[in-house]
């Protein structure tokens, strides 16, 4: 039985761009400085899930790769291989696009760019049992599956864009429908981001099941304390939802800066190449605790306290998103052909390295500490 089925707290950790970072000479330390496999290190501090990102064919039409994990099938699978193999859960990550699907762009596949109405609704079920039969196949079926990804604004433009609901529901239903019909006990989980804001969960749940939404087992979340509010208004969400819903919640996305020093020489890019800081001094205001070392255990502590007194034993856990994203030369959030394929100005660079578990040189930071002893 894994942690996802036996109802134990999650402390799981998303590290989609793992394969991409080992290729390029990423190292990763434990406590004791030591160079040791990552995913060890992780499951040593108490990671007991992994969540994985699937895109559909994130490669240009010349097959350049989009980068950022370029998370393939082939590397979903190898990466779900190495995480069954070590007695951790999988949740796979279907975000029905060729790369990044968030609530700023939600962006039909190239090989769908066409499809509309029934073609589409086709198109998310086959893809969806295909993928799942391929894991089948080789004993590596995921054991949770989240159905798009951060769908606050719906999926696959125009088509089902937000506030169209119907549409909306009809392409979540193919989706949850293709799991069912691999598996039928597999949870199924629906993430928006925006964790803070419950409106937004109201009206969008409230919405998908007036719109003959199918029923699902989890509502995921994401929180980043610089965009999504305080702590505070992440747990008043989790406490409405949890109970107007009566859905066991995981946040599916959650990370926090443990510094604010700049990372340009571990990059190796030219300023105009660099992607830069995720979080920016007018942001920091706004967050709970310092971007700091002991911020980011702080923050990690209270964050997870309020996941568990979620009313009723419906705060399930969380995922920490990209803890191991650390800046080494070649690995950004794009590349020239995905920047082009999103019609998105740029640059390229890592925008994540100070929000990670670990420092700029790979080695544990205090947060893991505070996660293992929970």
């Amino acid at each position: 039985m894994g942690v996802i089925s036996d109802k134990k707290f999650i402390k799981g950790m998303d590290v989609s761009s793992l394969p991409e970072l080992e290729q390029l000479g990423a190292k990763f330390y434990d406590k004791d400085g030591d160079e040791r496999n990552l995913l060890a290190i992780l499951q040593e501090y108490g990671t007991n899930a992994i969540r994985l990102r699937l895109w559909n064919n994130p490669y240009s039409r010349e097959g350049e790769p989009y980068g950022a994990g370029t998370n393939d099938m082939e590397t979903a699978m190898e990466m779900a291989k190495r995480v069954k193999e070590r007695g951790m859960d999988v949740l796979l990550n279907l975000h029905y696009s060729d790369f990044w699907a968030d609530p700023g762009k939600q962006i039909k596949p190239k090989a769908w760019y066409d499809y509309t109405g029934k073609r589409l609704e086709s198109a998310v079920y086959d893809y969806t049992v295909a993928v799942l039969r391929e894991f089948q196949r080789e004993g590596i079926l995921p054991d949770m599956i989240q159905v798009g990804n951060e769908l606050s604004n719906g999926l696959l433009w125009p088509d089902g864009k937000r506030p169209d609901y119907e549409s909306i529901a009809m392409l979540v239903n193919a989706g949850i429908h293709g799991v069912r019909d691999i598996d039928p006990d597999i949870p199924i989980m629906l993430h928006l981001d925006n964790g803070g804001n419950n409106a937004l969960y109201r009206e969008w749940f409230d919405s998908y099941f007036a719109s003959d939404g199918e029923d699902f087992d989890i509502i995921g979340l994401s929180y980043y304390p610089f965009w999504h509010g305080s702590l505070a208004d992440l747990e008043h969400n989790m406490h409405d939802i949890a109970l107007r819903y009566n859905k066991e919640l995981v946040v599916a996305e959650v990370s926090m800066g443990h510094t604010m020093e700049d990372y340009a020489a571990f990059e190796k890019l030219k300023p105009s190449e660099r992607k830069g800081m995720a979080t920016k001094p007018e942001l920091v205001e706004k967050i709970d605790y310092p971007m700091t070392k002991q911020g980011q255990a702080d923050f990690m502590e209270d964050f997870m306290n309020r996941v568990v007194n979620v009313p009723k034993g419906l705060g399930r856990g969380f995922f920490y998103w990209e803890p191991a994203w650390i800046p080494v030369p070649g690995s950004g959030w794009a590349t020239e052909a995905s920047l082009s394929y999103m019609k998105d100005p740029g640059p390229c660079g890592n925008e994540w390295a100070n929000q990670a578990l670990f420092d700029y040189e790979g080695r544990p930071l205090p947060a893991l500490d505070v996660i293992r002893k929970r």
